[in-house]
């Protein structure tokens, strides 16, 4: 078999992506160049790699999804190899064949293979040949509504619509009755455009409260492929993965032997090389079925690597050089347990809407293994994916892994922007997942129990806020820190909005650091035992303990016990005043781009209709109309970018159509 040996690697990825990439490659003697979009100048990517070229705007289509400049990138810096990390070209055939044709080794699978495994109703035909398990269903060249719904009805509801090409949980929409079909159908096939360029759709049977399980596969130009045994990532929203876990709660090792040896036979029935993941759906039974195959390393390949002990982009870059595998599937070990979170900048409270902006203090937590490319005054882009970081926690047992997590996850100082900070812990904690039982449905089907607030640990944070915000300015420097100015005995009034409550307290200084503050029919005994920069040791109702906190002009940002609090001071607010919405004003949520416009000035509206859909980070957000009333401004246009926050519809409440408070915002799934 030909060597293609290599020394310099371009990584047409960015972020966290692309610095996993780097720490390996030079690990074994490689050079490394990044490549960067104007969002991105001045990333740690960017900084960290032997040399950087710039490739494009912001929209990916004009930086990290184009390969004619990125080829041109590596010729121009002499990269004779090029990684595509995992996201944005990875599963790309075109691309693969354009790095072939440029003489440039493509560090993953032949543009053939990721042809063949790329578009999912092709990946059906040929697991069925093969004689992989697969999931009932439609996967034609037909495509009008008419013969899809004949299709549907025949399969039986619910079922599953999918886009056929891409992945990462966009164009994938679930329809329990013919009465949902044709929006349902619509939306997938308008998210799969906008994301893949490609709307077909194909159609499967849906598999009720299933666990979603891959095999980690490799394969080599020597004809051996193994497996590396499975990860679980049953954790989902969006039909996007939030917490992955190897081996699987639900996996006996009889039934890892059949799935691996399934996985197997799909790498080599289409002549696979490299790192490569086959996706299962696991039913009650025991039963699987083959959905996708994913061409490229995976978001969760740590966990898979702490079980195994093997460095698996390592054993990419062996493979693309045309070496063998050095391991054979007898020599494959599995110990310990490891468990990964996703860390997403995005508010679980708002229907997981993505968010962008600045991060003005970052730190990441000691422990576990934190994979990362931002630091405090990042700017996190809303052109990219909302992942801006992962922790993996191992241990000996699955418990081991997971209390380690949940610790680091309470210690993340994340202060900037909303994250799901909170609510993964939230889901660490929860019964069902602690004893391994979580299926794909354990997001919703838990419901409120995720979002539960500890009613207690709140109080104390508002009591603590309302002294931090008479006793901080400006957190920047230590010279923009001072003490409160306040007279002993004299009580201040306080308001601020506190994670969108609004509360009101009194304030009196008894003592040098030491504060009364009374909420109600309740008084606190606050004391401040040391203040630093942006950490601070609290005494509170006779416990001490630590917080950490950020601020700027606008608001104070608090991380205290695990949960992080955003204050914003509201003394000339008025105490009593309208749910959000209430003013008939519809506000983007997050920056993005306005795909679709469904209402029409002098439209009457009734509270909860379709208003906008913005595009976000890789997904579609449909707003709402908050109140019913009359629409009269639309204040932008169809395709227009917009910053978060901004008014983008206004209603006139009118006392015939009536008032209903609503939500502001939907996630199209």
């Amino acid at each position: 078999m030909q060597a293609t040996p290599f020394r310099k690697i371009l990584i047409a990825n960015r972020g966290e992506i692309a610095l996993r990439i780097m720490r390996t490659a030079r690990t074994l003697g490689y050079r490394v160049v990044a490549v960067y979009s104007s969002a991105d100048e001045g990333a740690r990517h960017v900084r960290e790699a032997d040399q950087a070229v710039h490739i494009g705007a912001a929209a990916p289509a004009e930086s990290y999804l184009n390969i004619p400049r990125i080829i041109e990138a590596a010729h121009r810096v002499g990269a004779d190899a090029i990684h595509p990390g995992y996201g944005f070209l990875a599963e790309n055939a075109r691309f693969a064949a354009a790095c072939r044709e440029a003489k440039l080794v493509f560090i993953g699978p032949s543009a053939e293979a990721i042809d063949a495994m790329g578009n999912k109703a092709t990946a059906k035909h040929l697991m069925q040949r093969a004689g992989v398990p697969c999931i009932p269903g439609y996967q034609g060249d037909e495509q009008d509504e008419s013969k899809l719904l004949r299709e549907a009805e025949a399969i039986g509801y619910p079922v599953m619509i999918k886009a056929t090409a891409g992945g990462g949980g966009r164009g994938i929409r679930r329809v329990t009755s013919a009465a949902e079909f044709s929006a349902a159908l619509r939306s997938a096939r308008s998210e799969a455009g906008n994301a893949f360029g490609d709307a077909r759709v194909l159609l499967e049977k849906a598999i009720l409260s299933p666990r979603h399980v891959e095999v980690q596969v490799f394969a080599d130009r020597h004809g051996n492929a193994i497996h590396l045994g499975e990860r679980d990532c049953s954790v989902q929203r969006r039909h996007q993965k939030l917490i992955e876990e190897a081996p699987s709660p639900a996996v006996t090792p009889e039934l890892r032997e059949r799935m691996g040896a399934a996985a197997v036979l799909a790498a080599k029935a289409i002549d696979y090389e490299g790192a490569g993941t086959v996706e299962y759906l696991l039913d009650a039974s025991g039963q699987f079925y083959f959905m996708e195959m994913n061409t490229r390393l995976q978001v969760e390949h740590p966990v898979t690597e702490y079980i195994t002990g093997l460095d698996l982009v390592e054993l990419q870059l062996r493979v693309a050089a045309g070496e063998r595998l050095p391991v054979k599937q007898q020599d494959v070990r599995f110990s310990g347990h490891a468990i990964e979170v996703r860390l997403c900048s995005e508010d679980p409270n708002n229907s997981f809407a993505p968010q962008s902006g600045r991060m003005q203090l970052w730190q990441m937590p000691a422990g576990v293994r934190a994979e990362h490319a931002l630091e405090s005054g990042a700017v996190v882009p809303a052109e990219y994916d909302s992942m801006i970081a992962k922790l993996i926690g191992g241990g000996a047992t699955r418990e081991d892994a997971r209390r380690s997590l949940v610790t680091a996850l309470e210690d993340v100082v994340a202060l900037g922007m909303p994250t799901n900070q909170t609510f993964l812990a939230s889901c660490l904690r929860h019964p069902v997942f602690i004893a391994g039982e979580a299926t794909t449905d354990f997001i919703d089907g838990e419901g409120e129990s995720l979002f539960v607030v500890d009613a207690e640990s709140t109080a104390r944070a508002a009591a603590l806020t309302a002294v931090m915000l008479q006793v901080v300015t400006h957190p920047r420097s230590v010279s923009h820190v001072r003490r409160s100015a306040l007279a002993p005995k004299l009580p201040v009034s306080a308001r601020f909005e506190m994670n969108d409550n609004l509360i009101s307290a009194t304030v009196r200084q008894t003592g040098a650091d030491q504060y009364e503050v009374t909420r109600g029919s309740r008084t606190f005994q606050v004391s401040i035992e040391n203040l630093g920069e942006a950490k601070a040791r609290v005494c509170c109702e006779g416990i001490v303990e630590s917080l950490v906190y950020a601020s700027d002009e606008s608001e104070l940002l608090l991380l205290y016990r695990g949960s992080v609090y955003r204050a914003a001071d509201r003394k000339l607010t008025s105490a009593t005043r309208g749910g959000a919405g209430a003013d008939g004003k519809v506000r983007a949520s997050m920056t993005g781009r306005i795909v679709a416009v469904h209402a029409a000035v002098g439209d009457v509206l009734v509270a909860g209709q379709a208003v906008f859909t913005l595009e976000a980070m890789k997904m579609e957000h449909t707003h709402r109309a908050p109140v019913s009333g009359r629409l009269v401004a639309l204040r932008a246009e169809l395709h227009e970018q917009v910053m978060a926050h901004r008014v983008i519809a206004e209603l006139s409440v009118e006392p015939e159509v009536g008032v209903t408070a609503g939500a502001s915002v939907e996630e199209r799934v």
